[in-house]
C-alpha cells in the first residue's frame, strides 16, 4: 500500500525506446501525473538533456555533465528534480522514464540512500512500481550475447564499459511488471524468451504491451515485488518461486557449498558461467581469503567480481546488531561453528549449458579434504589471480553498494 504522505513515483526501463515511450505517455495521460525523462545520447557534447511534462505543459532543458560523470550530473539533477515534483500540490504521481542504457536498481539505490538537504527522497516519494519493456523480437540476444554498450551506441558516458546484456539482464530482473512488447522472430525465440524471464525475474508480474494500460500495470504488481527496495547482496539469491524444471533447454541452477574455493581452480572454472549461461549472481568464498566477502555476478558473455564487504564472523565484518533482520537470519540458518557464514551460494540461469556440467566444474574447484586439512596458514600461499597488484591495492573496505553507471565494480571482468 502506498503512504499517503508520499507522492507514488513509477519507473520505466527498457533497452527498447518505442515501447518505454508509448508506456509513458499512456501513464501520463492522466491529469497530475508529471513525466521526468533524462536522455544520456548526448554526453558526447558534454550534455544530458532533460525533459519534464506535467499536462500540456512540456520543457526541455540542457543539463551540463558534472566533471564528466553521468552518475553524478544525474544524481544532482534527478533527486532535487523529483524532490521539488512531489512537493507540487497539482503533482500526484511521478513517472521517471530512464534512459535505455539505464539500470532502475541503481537509481532506487540513490533514491534510498543519496542525501538531498540531508535527507534522502524516499521521504517524499515512494516507488509504486517499476516497470521494464521487453522487446521480443531482440531482448533475448541481447541479454546472452557479449556485446558493449558503446558498440550499439547506448553507453553512458565514455568511461561506461559495461555490457547489452548486463543491462538488458539488470533492468528485467528487478523489475515488478514485464511489459511484453512487439514479436518474436519465431515461437520457439518466444518460448525460450518466457522461460528465461521466469527464472531471471519470478517475482515480476507478465503484461502484453497491447492490454498495458495504467490501472492494470499498477494493479499487476505483486505484494512480493521489489518495489524499488535494493537487494541485499547478504539475502538469499534465490527469491520468489521461479520454476524448478527446464523449459526450452532454459534451467535454473543453485549451488552451494560450505568449503572455501581454490582461488586458482576457481578463475580456470569461470569460464563454465559465461557460455551458454543468462545470469549468474551470488556470494563466493576464496582459501586465502577469509574475511572477504566476495560478489559474483555475470551476464551474458561479461562477468564480474567485487567486494561485499565482510562475512560476519571476520575480525572486519559488521558487527551482529548492525547487520539487516534478513542478514542475521540467513547468517544464523548456515552458521558452521568453524567457518561461521561463510559459504558459496549461487543461481545460475542457464539456456545453452548444461547444469550438470556447471555444477561439477564448480565442485571441482572447491579445496579438496587434504587441501582442507593443510589448513589456513598454508591456503595464504596459494596462487590468487584475484589478488590485485603491486600497483592496484584492494579496497577491502568496499560496501555492497551497486556501482555507479561507468564504473567497473570488478576484480575480474572477463568477455567470451
Amino acid at each position: 500500500m502506498i503512504d499517503l504522505h508520499r507522492t507514488p513515483l513509477v519507473l520505466l526501463s527498457g533497452l527498447a525506446e518505442p515501447p518505454v515511450r508509448l508506456l509513458a505517455d499512456r501513464l501520463t495521460a492522466t491529469s497530475g501525473t508529471a513525466l521526468v525523462h533524462h536522455d544520456l545520447r548526448h554526453t558526447g557534447d558534454g550534455v544530458i538533456r532533460r525533459l519534464v511534462r506535467l499536462g500540456t505543459a512540456e520543457r526541455i532543458e540542457t543539463v551540463p555533465l558534472d566533471h564528466d560523470c553521468v552518475s553524478c550530473t544525474l544524481r544532482q539533477d534527478l533527486l532535487p528534480l523529483v524532490r521539488a515534483l512531489s512537493r507540487r500540490p497539482e503533482v500526484e504521481r511521478i513517472v521517471v522514464r530512464l534512459d535505455e542504457a539505464l539500470e532502475p536498481e541503481l537509481v532506487c539505490h540513490e533514491l534510498h540512500t543519496a542525501l538531498v538537504d540531508d535527507t534522502p527522497v524516499t521521504e517524499d516519494v515512494e516507488v509504486e512500481a517499476v516497470i521494464t519493456a521487453i522487446d521480443q523480437a531482440s531482448w533475448l540476444a541481447a541479454a546472452t550475447g557479449d556485446a558493449a554498450l558503446d558498440e550499439v551506441d547506448l553507453h553512458a558516458g565514455h568511461d561506461d564499459d559495461r555490457t547489452l546484456a548486463q543491462v538488458a539482464v539488470a533492468q528485467a530482473e528487478f523489475a515488478d511488471v514485464l511489459v511484453l512488447a512487439g514479436e518474436a522472430p519465431d515461437a520457439w525465440t518466444a518460448a525460450r524468451t518466457g522461460a528465461v524471464l521466469q527464472r531471471l525475474a519470478p517475482r515480476a508480474a507478465l503484461l502484453d504491451l497491447c492490454g498495458a494500460d495504467t490501472d492494470r500495470m499498477l494493479g499487476a504488481v505483486p505484494d512480493e515485488g521489489h518495489r524499488g527496495k535494493p537487494r541485499d547482496p547478504h539475502g538469499p539469491v534465490v527469491t520468489g518461486q521461479p520454476p524448478l524444471d527446464p523449459d526450452c533447454g532454459v534451467t535454473l541452477l543453485t549451488f552451494a557449498a560450505g568449503r572455501p574455493f581454490h582461488p586458482q581452480r576457481l578463475h580456470e572454472a569461470l569460464d563454465v558461467l559465461l557460455d551458454g549461461v543468462v545470469r549468474t549472481r551470488g556470494r563466493a568464498w576464496l582459501a586465502g581469503r577469509p574475511d572477504d566477502h566476495l560478489w559474483v555476478e555475470s551476464a551474458g558473455g561479461g562477468l564480474g567480481i567485487r567486494l561485499a564487504g565482510g562475512w560476519l564472523d571476520s575480525p572486519h565484518g559488521p558487527d551482529w546488531d548492525e547487520a539487516s533482520p534478513e542478514h542475521r537470519t540467513f547468517a544464523a540458518l548456515r552458521w558452521h561453528p568453524v567457518w561461521g557464514d561463510r559459504v558459496q551460494e549461487l543461481a545460475v540461469v542457464a539456456h545453452r549449458a548444461d547444469p550438470a556440467d556447471i555444477d561439477h566444474t564448480l565442485r571441482g574447484a572447491l579445496l579438496t579434504d587434504a587441501e582442507l586439512a593443510e589448513g589456513p596458514e598454508a591456503w595464504r600461499h596459494y596462487p590468487d589471480p584475484f589478488a590485485a597488484g603491486p600497483d592496484e591495492p584492494r579496497d577491502d573496505t568496499a560496501g555492497a553498494a551497486p556501482a555507479s553507471v561507468g564504473d567497473s565494480p570488478t576484480i575480474r571482468q572477463d568477455e567470451r
